[in-house]
């Protein structure tokens, strides 16, 4: 849109989004409703007229508003998909930005807990619940592929390649955005159910099936991470402890924090009841993991807002200083919030 000035720019906007919404001809006086133009009716007949002159805009029959033309759609599509990838690629940069002082900080954290208490402890990397849908962005990759760009509210991204059976306009590519965008915009991904699924796939018509791999991308993008970070600290600690220290005990146990699998399951347990994210305390027989059937395992899960949760665990023997642990992670889930507020 370089070559058209601010007030061109917003005109432009504002014909091309009523009539996506409405799809009847848009008029000034319906343009003059937008509180941002803050623009007469005559004002705004006259940069229609200009726009027309252009080729941005045309009059479908006599009387009747303005509909876009093709090229009014294409400068809009383009300034649309330049903006979203400079927004996509800002939120990877602070991602990996952020990512690598996450790793930091929880490293730290798991490290220290294991020293102040003289037990095993392990952190788990906050992960996603309840993630609300940000944007979808679909783009052309080729003349028979897509690639859907989906970002959730916890700047999650996922890419995802669509095969197509026949070419796409542009036209249509916007049209799918704007569909996608205009329904699902804010609403917690884990709510969209099979009857809106079905309606988005009725509205996009014969492009039913390009909607449905794009939530199939949402769909993936909610799943619990197989690849969960682990941090640990302290497994050693085990020898400390004569109940503990028998060989075969010893090395299952320290094998169990190297692996980090049966972690990944005691971290995906304790977050999977919403309602009970407070401290929990398994003794012997009652831990999820078999190799710490003679332990206790003390959790906590830490909630940094916006559907970001994550494990707190402190591994030791029966007899350990439960008072001193459960002060211990109620200290800690409280200083993480400020911690990674400040990363």
């Amino acid at each position: 849109m370089e070559e058209l000035d601010s007030r061109k720019k917003k005109i432009l906007k504002a014909i091309i989004q009523t009539y996506l919404e409405t799809g009847e001809p848009v008029g000034s006086r319906t343009i003059s409703k937008f509180t941002d133009l803050n623009l007469s009716s005559a004002t705004i007949r006259n940069e229609m007229s200009d726009l027309e002159e252009m080729g941005y805009i045309h009059q479908p029959h006599t009387s009747a508003g303005r509909i876009p033309s093709d090229r009014g759609y294409r400068l809009y599509v383009d300034a649309l998909m330049a903006e979203k990838d400079e927004e996509i690629a800002e939120i990877k940069d602070l991602m990996i930005e952020k990512t690598d002082k996450m790793e930091k900080v929880l490293k730290q954290v798991v490290k220290t807990l294991a020293q102040n208490t003289n037990y095993a402890t392990l952190i788990s990397a906050p992960s996603f619940s309840n993630d609300r849908l940000k944007f979808i962005q679909l783009s052309r990759l080729n003349s028979l592929q897509l690639v859907a760009v989906v970002v959730t509210s916890g700047n999650r991204i996922r890419n995802e390649i669509i095969d197509l059976d026949e070419q796409m306009s542009d036209d249509t590519i916007f049209k799918l955005n704007f569909l996608l965008n205009n329904s699902l915009n804010g609403i917690p991904a884990a709510e969209i159910n099979l009857g809106m699924i079905a309606q988005l796939k009725e509205q996009a018509g014969q492009y039913g099936a390009v909607v449905g791999s794009v939530l199939d991308a949402v769909a993936n993008i909610i799943q619990v991470d197989e690849d969960m970070e682990i941090y640990t600290s302290g497994a050693t600690n085990i020898f400390r402890y004569p109940e503990l220290s028998d060989s075969s005990k010893a090395s299952e146990f320290i094998s169990t924090f190297e692996e980090k699998q049966q972690l990944a399951d005691l971290v995906r347990e304790t977050m999977a009841d919403d309602e009970n994210t407070g401290i929990q305390v398994y003794i012997g027989d009652e831990a999820p993991i078999k190799t710490m059937k003679d332990c206790s395992v003390v959790t906590a899960t830490y909630e940094l807002g916006e559907g970001i949760r994550g494990t707190i665990g402190i591994v030791g023997p029966k007899r350990m200083d439960y008072e001193n642990v459960v002060d211990s992670l109620r200290a800690l889930r409280t200083q993480l919030d400020a911690m990674f507020r400040k990363t």
